[in-house]
């Protein structure tokens, strides 16, 4: 059956401790200072069975203004709200601070419990059930059922079991969601067990035996057991107030404001982008770099504000911003927080993070601006998107934008198929199984081109520019795997070609100029000339004219006149072929040739001889048998 966690607000001294206690016969105050100043200081927890056995989980919160704090805490994963008001009272200053944190939080359901009737007139009661009514106008408890009831007589218990039943009915089944996560409310030691913490599972799921994370930290741990509302279970699931046993952790190691999720779920960060709202309430409008303190689960941490399209937000208003932590914290999009003022301590706002894990971002730019309005107001499958494409020529792991997005598994499978499908992003490593958006994978090809391009036009006579040299020109191809990847889709393309180490533009075709024409025909003679004892190309480089020799020979090997023979020693086309016909008839005669017999028939010296022998042994038309060579049968 569905399980739903009912919190308290309220003013202090207003009874909310005292009415838990009556309808569960919990004392939720467990602190001897609690006990002896007669307030609630730390959260306290209780949980009862209505009829029909639904299962209610209870947040009992502090009261006074110096433990909002707590309160924020408490009010994390909680799914509806009883505002207790004191009939003796009425609405109080925490009264309406709490109200104003239950919808910052949006907490959308709830009822108003009017406690202390015994202590007032009827007169008095049908006043203050005025006031509270007009007091709700506009917010999310206007028109919540206002419940009398007195926790000493037990006037009205009965009736308020009712109420809450009926609105717990009405309260939807909590999302799962893909990420388990449980913002730590309370850490302490059990004898016989270790360390136990506490706190709402806001999403996901975890069995006994599961490797855990906890975070801002990381430090790893194991479920050893799992309690509900002190019964053993093997599994816990969001919307249940939890208790876990951890393995290997002492106390010391966690503190309230943790998170305990699975083993490497979250990414720890110094900074979030937010959607930012100051409540119409503020007593002053909140300037660009204000420090305030920021709650989100179950922590309070200094931040900067940084305003991103405005120097100053007004009450009332809302924006795009920046929080800079003093301290790492790990959450995820879509979770809600609450912003306090620095001093005097008030609650002044709070809202939606939109980006768990951003860069720094600039103030007043349009880029920015557009990308957070989609985090913030598009699908999830735009969502996606976005993120991808602020990826920019990196990408992005599946895993990482999983965690970016936050939407259950089964719906980000859909997401992402459908973005691979329309072509809008694209997976160019499946190893680690990385995208990046069609935007810039067709940047990233431009950017190859264009380098190519330039590189042409700078080296006519050159065919083509190192592979490697390529990459490190091509500002966002430096990426190896997407390098790779561009270079094999362009070649697919028949837009470059590959020839050996060097890459060229299909269309590039290299055109001599007269002056090298002239070198050209220079360096043709020599060779033929020289024969089977050819010269050094260094030797002959220094009697030609110009500075493109180098680049003439590379267009001359390219077109087969010349052929490589070893480092700095080339032959021409035709007498390789005429002593190769040579060498072949002779094999074919005699059956093995020896050195000697081979340098005689060559008639060059010996530095030409054992290169060119082992040249005909690499060019796979002898083979190498004891000192001498044989035909290689093919």
């Amino acid at each position: 059956m569905k399980q739903v966690i009912l919190g308290t607000a309220g003013h202090i001294d207003h009874g909310k401790t005292t009415l838990i206690k009556a309808l569960t016969g919990i004392d939720t105050d467990r602190l001897k200072e609690e006990k002896e100043r007669g307030i609630t200081i730390e959260l306290g927890f209780a949980h009862m069975e209505l009829s029909g056995g639904q299962l209610i989980g209870i947040v009992d919160v502090p009261g006074h203004e110096k433990f909002v704090r707590n309160m924020v805490a408490g009010a994390t994963g909680i799914d509806m709200v009883a505002l207790v008001i004191a009939a003796d009272e009425g609405v109080m200053p925490q009264t309406r601070e709490h109200l104003e944190i239950c919808s910052l939080l949006e907490i959308e359901h709830g009822l108003v419990v009017l406690t202390k009737k015994d202590m007032v007139e009827p007169e008095w009661l049908e006043l203050v059930r005025e006031d509270v009514a007009d007091f709700l106008g506009g917010t999310f408890l206007e028109g919540a059922p206002i419940v009398e009831v007195s926790a000493i007589t037990n006037e009205g218990l009965e009736g308020l079991k009712e109420a809450i039943g009926e609105i717990a009915r009405g309260v939807p089944q909590r999302p799962s969601g893909a990420f388990f996560r449980l913002p730590i409310d309370r850490v302490f030691t059990m004898k016989g067990f270790g360390t136990v913490i506490t706190g709402t599972t806001i999403s996901g799921s975890i069995r006994t035996g599961d490797e855990v994370s906890i975070y801002p930290e990381g430090i790893a741990s194991k479920v050893r057991n799992i309690q509900v509302h002190n019964r053993e279970v093997k599994e816990v699931r969001a919307g249940l107030r939890t208790a876990i046993n951890l393995q290997g952790i002492e106390k010391a190691d966690v503190q309230r404001g943790d998170i305990v999720a699975k083993k490497g779920s979250l990414r720890p960060t110094y900074m979030i982008d937010v959607f930012l709202e100051l409540l119409p309430g503020a007593s002053r409008g909140l300037k660009n770099r204000s420090r305030v303190r920021f709650h989100a689960g179950t922590s309070e941490i200094m931040a900067t504000v940084i305003l991103l399209d405005r120097d100053e937000l007004k009450p009332g208003e809302g924006c795009y911003g920046q929080l800079r932590l003093e301290q790492q914290t790990a959450l995820l999009r879509r979770d809600r927080y609450v912003l306090r003022s620095y001093s005097p301590v008030r609650t002044i706002g709070g809202g939606e993070v939109l980006n768990a894990l951003p860069r720094k971002k600039k103030r007043f730019s349009e880029a920015a601006l557009s990308e957070l309005k989609r985090l913030h107001k598009g699908e999830p499958e735009q969502v996606a998107e976005q993120f991808v494409r602020m990826a920019r020529f990196k990408g992005v792991r599946r895993k990482d934008l999983h965690f970016l997005v936050n939407i259950d598994n089964k719906e980000f499978e859909s997401v992402l198929e459908s973005l691979l499908e329309q072509g809008k992003i694209l997976e160019y490593d499946k190893e680690k199984g990385t995208y990046i958006h069609s935007e810039y994978l067709s940047r990233a090809k431009e950017e190859i081109l264009k380098t190519l391009a330039r590189y042409h036009k700078e080296f006519p006579l050159k065919l083509g520019l190192q592979k490697e040299e390529l990459r490190s020109r091509t500002v966002g191809s430096r990426n190896q795997k997407l390098f790779n990847h561009v270079i094999n889709s362009l070649m697919q393309e028949d837009a470059v070609v590959q020839e050996k180490e060097a890459l060229r533009l299909a269309s590039h075709q290299v055109t001599l100029g007269q002056e090298q024409e002239k070198t050209r025909k220079i360096i043709e003679e020599a060779y033929l000339k020289g024969g089977l004892q050819p010269p050094y190309f260094k030797e002959l480089i220094a009697k030609l004219p110009g500075d493109r020799a180098e680049d003439v020979l590379n267009v001359m090997l390219k077109e087969g006149i010349l052929i490589k023979v070893k480092e700095d020693l080339y032959f021409h086309r035709d007498v390789i072929d005429g002593l190769r016909d040579n060498l072949i008839a002779f094999l074919k005669e005699r059956g093995e040739i020896t050195t000697p017999q081979f340098k005689e028939m060559t008639g060059a010296s010996r530095k030409y001889t054992i290169p060119l022998i082992e040249y005909f042994d690499k060019a796979q038309v002898t083979v190498r048998v004891g000192d001498n060579r044989v035909l290689r049968k093919k």
